[in-house]
Order: C-alpha cells, then sequence, then structure tokens
C-alpha cells in the first residue's frame, strides 16, 4: 500500500525527532545509518512527489518519482569530507536516477549533494569492485557535480507569464522567459490580455 504524502510528511517528522532525540542521547550519528537511511528515503519521495518502493529490498532503487523514475537514495551522516557513498554494481541497471543525501547535524537539516540521472552519475563512481561502486563524499562536496533540475508536473500560460508547478510542489513562474524570484502574484502585476 502506498503512502499518502500526509503519511510520508509525518513520518519523516517522526523519523527526524527520532533521531535528534538519539543525538542528545550522546549517539553517534554514523551510527544511526538505518534511521538516516529511512529519513533520506521519505525525504526523496517527497521530493519527489514520489512513493516508496513497493517491495522490501528492491533490487537497486528505493523511492518511484511521481514520473515514474526508480531513485537510489543514499544518505550519509557525516559532517567532514572523509568517506564515500556504496552502490551495488550489479543494480544500478534498474536505477534511473541518484540522489545523495547528507544529515547536516549542525543545523539538523538534510542537505541535497547530489540528484541527478544514473548515467550523469556513472562517470563519477568508481570502478567496480567487490560488486560495489563508490563515490567520495569530497568529490560531492568539492567539485561541480551534475544536478537534476526538478521535473515540471503542470504548466500554464498566462499572457507573457508561465506558471509551472514543479514535482516538488514549488511554483516557478516566468516572465518574458526569465524566472521571477520571488515569486509574487497579486493581481496588480499580473496584466490581463
Amino acid at each position: 500500500m502506498a503512502l499518502t504524502q500526509m503519511q510520508l510528511i509525518q513520518s519523516l517528522g517522526e523519523a527526524m525527532a527520532w533521531f535528534e532525540r538519539e543525538l542528545l542521547w550522546g549517539v553517534e550519528p554514523t551510527e544511526l545509518r538505518h534511521l538516516c537511511g529511512r529519513i533520506g528515503e521519505l525525504y526523496a519521495a517527497l521530493i519527489s512527489n514520489g512513493q516508496m518502493a513497493q517491495q522490501v529490498n528492491q533490487p537497486g532503487y528505493d523511492v518511484v518519482s511521481g514520473n515514474g523514475e526508480r531513485i537510489s537514495v543514499k544518505t550519509a551522516a557525516m559532517m567532514s569530507v572523509a568517506g564515500h557513498v556504496a552502490f551495488n554494481a550489479n543494480s544500478l541497471e534498474f536505477v534511473d536516477r541518484v540522489i545523495v543525501l547528507r544529515m547536516n547535524t549542525e543545523e539538523m537539516q538534510i542537505e541535497v549533494l547530489l540528484d541527478a540521472p544514473v548515467a550523469d552519475v556513472m562517470p563519477m563512481l568508481s570502478p567496480a569492485a567487490a560488486g560495489r561502486r563508490t563515490i567520495s563524499l569530497s568529490k560531492l562536496l568539492t567539485c561541480t557535480r551534475p544536478n537534476r533540475r526538478a521535473a515540471t508536473t503542470s504548466e500554464v500560460r498566462y499572457g507573457s507569464y508561465l506558471v509551472r508547478e514543479l514535482e516538488s510542489g514549488t511554483i516557478e513562474v516566468e516572465h518574458e522567459g526569465m524566472v521571477v524570484q520571488p515569486v509574487n502574484l497579486s493581481s496588480e502585476n499580473l496584466q490581463y490580455s
């Protein structure tokens, strides 16, 4: 059974509260791998307007986006640039998109380190060794890396404005080809044609 967006939000909030409580008890974030992984998967499902994979231990991916992309989600809890994230080399063929997240324990927030199609990520991975391919956190934190622009779920044109809803729920507005920041759609600044 698929979770509703509200259930995803509630689960994410509960998992974050549990994570914060464990940190207050003195548990190292790197000892909370399972909880960090679950938080990352819930977060990825939310930002992609998707769902958790239907099978436990689904080969290759953890989330299916609202657009049907199979997403492999990796979540790190290390604040240093040391370390890496590993992928099963034998199941990358089942993945369309990769999202790598980091639990920022200093600010208690989730950071997106990488969100890109798997084809863009493959050249960044180490050669396969013992069935694993890795990417170092230092590479994700210090170099320019491919990031995926959020997919558009719907858009409408109104005069010289283009209003678009992204898969994350964000509303983006363009006026004559330029993105309007911040978005302010009061009736005074819309011109009717």
